[in-house]
């Protein structure tokens, strides 16, 4: 199972390889004042990047607010 994930991500980098190859015309970035020029493909690239760690950081959040909910009920639920 793990080498079919392993396959499956080393397809997915394939394809985004060939996706900033293909998109290399140059895109205006403008970011809190910042002005510069990147490729489109890097631009959407960093943008799938940020969009990640945004999603990554509410669903650490979450599970940190759960852990802490079901310690609590741990808790209560030995008291009684």
């Amino acid at each position: 199972m793990v080498w079919a994930a392993v396959v499956v991500a080393l397809l997915a980098l394939v394809l985004l390889i060939i996706f900033i190859l293909q998109n290399q015309q140059p895109a205006k970035v403008l970011f809190l004042g910042l002005e510069g020029t990147v490729t489109l493909g890097m631009a959407l690239l960093m943008a799938a990047v940020g969009g990640g760690i945004l999603v990554a950081a509410a669903g650490a959040a979450r599970i940190v607010q759960l852990r802490s909910h079901a310690r609590r009920s741990r808790k209560a639920g030995a008291r009684a």
